[in-house]
């Protein structure tokens, strides 16, 4: 008699095991490493909202049912993102590795370029997020990667100047300055540019003022420049020794600055592009051992120097 009722005692136990088993479903379940689609098909909805077989953020019925995605794989398309942080974070689609078409991934955008993966053009300059990192290696998030002024877009498509480089042909002025110029930004030898030692200085004889002959072959030199330079004015101002009075210096270094200011004209320099100084005395006296041997004063101090002087807009490196 107690054999059977140990016996009805188990039977009894092993029942109410099986009802307890029977009713929750938690140890007839596969692991999720032992699971299939097929499996996950077989389970009721209540049982697949309960489960995320994938770890992914999103349950398994969801993701079968809603958003068709693959409840075994964390990241159905791939792309660097979870289809969980796809769907409840950045709102792309779990099943498109580039949910905006712009050549990056949606990993690739959210992780490593900061752009926005449901936006070709994050920076809205025109150019697509994938061109401007895969193809010309611009900021995707800049709209003027090189800070010159000029946007990423219309730098490469209307203007053929670098995007990653302020100055293209690296004369010294910005891309945007030589567009604002009118000038050439990708043509180093536009616009020419003089600097002040451009134009070679002339010397005369003492109390003369006219041009000789050493001296003609600089002037031509300087015309020669002017006329490659439309953009730039002269100057020129002439100096005496310091042999006799002031107003006479001053007089006969008018007299050398007009010489050479007639040259000019007279070799194709318009006018209004020459300006002209008599100085007088020389500002420093030459030394004993340049004093000349058969004349007085020094003939570095007889001269005439031309300046260029620039009308462009701007200036070089600043």
């Amino acid at each position: 008699m107690t054999n059977l009722k140990s016996i009805l005692t188990l039977s009894l136990v092993s029942l109410v095991m099986v009802f307890m088993t029977s009713c929750s479903g938690t140890e007839e379940l596969l692991a999720p490493s032992e699971r299939t689609l097929e499996y996950l098909q077989s389970l009721d909805e209540e049982t697949l909202r309960t489960l995320d077989t994938d770890e992914d953020g999103l349950n398994d019925y969801d993701e079968m049912y809603t958003y068709e995605t693959n409840p075994l794989s964390a990241d159905t398309d791939d792309d660097g993102l979870t289809d969980g942080e796809e769907v409840n974070t950045y709102e792309t689609d779990p099943n498109s590795a580039d949910t905006d078409g712009d050549g990056l991934s949606d990993g690739d955008e959210v992780n490593s370029y900061n752009t926005d993966p449901n936006d070709t053009d994050t920076d809205g300059d025109g150019l697509s997020d994938g061109d401007e990192v895969n193809e010309y290696n611009t900021d995707p998030n800049n709209t003027d990667s090189d800070g010159d002024g000029i946007n990423d877009y219309d730098e490469i498509m209307t203007h053929d100047t670098n995007p990653n480089n302020a100055d293209s042909d690296g004369d010294g002025f910005t891309d945007m300055q030589e567009i604002d110029m009118g000038t050439n930004p990708t043509d180093g030898s536009d616009p020419m540019y003089l600097d002040g030692d451009a134009f070679g200085t002339i010397n005369f004889d003492f109390d003369r003022s006219d041009i000789r002959s050493d001296a003609e072959a600089i002037l031509a030199e300087n015309v020669e420049i002017l006329k490659d330079a439309p953009a730039f004015r002269v100057r020129v101002d002439a100096y005496t020794d310091h042999v006799g009075g002031d107003q006479y210096n001053l007089r006969l270094s008018l007299r050398r600055a007009n010489a050479v200011v007639d040259y000019y004209t007279e070799n194709g320099i318009s006018e209004d592009r020459i300006e002209s100084r008599g100085l007088g005395k020389a500002p420093v006296e030459c030394t004993e051992s340049e004093m000349d041997a058969n004349t007085p004063g020094c003939e570095r101090n007889r001269r005439a120097e031309s300046h260029p002087i620039s009308t462009l807009k701007y200036q070089p490196n600043n």
